[in-house]
């Protein structure tokens, strides 16, 4: 397997380990390959489910795709927004909980759909929403 190919599972296990992906493991990340730090950068700015700053212990993906939007996903952001206290694309200031809007994540058959970290959650209520946030507090 060539550098290249193994860069995006590396960059998913640092994120794991580490809540984010610093500057400081980017570079590390380029240096172990062999990479430059811009090409490493440009992969983890560009896949949504990777990020540059700090996560919360809970990462909160709400699918902004169609088949979910035309069954009113923004009800399910605005209920996390009320819920949380923050907007999409930040985290709660006790870092518990990090908020993003991204693509399909494949629950296109029951939506509205999010994630929690790994878990997919569709067919989705404001009532259900508050459940599955209130589960993790």
């Amino acid at each position: 397997m060539t550098n290249r190919n193994r860069l995006i599972s590396l960059l998913t296990d640092k994120q794991k380990e580490n809540g984010g992906l610093s500057e400081k493991v980017l570079a590390d990340i380029a240096k172990s390959l062999d990479m430059s730090l811009s090409e490493v950068y440009g992969v983890a700015t560009f896949y949504s489910f990777l990020s540059t700053r700090p996560l919360g212990k809970y990462v909160i993906r709400v699918c902004k795709s169609l088949p979910c939007y035309y069954k009113n996903s923004t009800m399910i952001v605005e209920t996390l927004a009320r819920e949380l206290g923050i907007q999409p694309g930040e985290t709660t200031s006790d870092g518990k909980f990090s908020f993003e809007l991204t693509n399909c994540i494949g629950g296109c058959d029951k939506p509205p759909a999010m994630m929690v970290n790994d878990e997919l959650h569709n067919g989705l209520t404001p009532e259900k929403v508050v459940n599955i946030i209130r589960g993790c507090k």
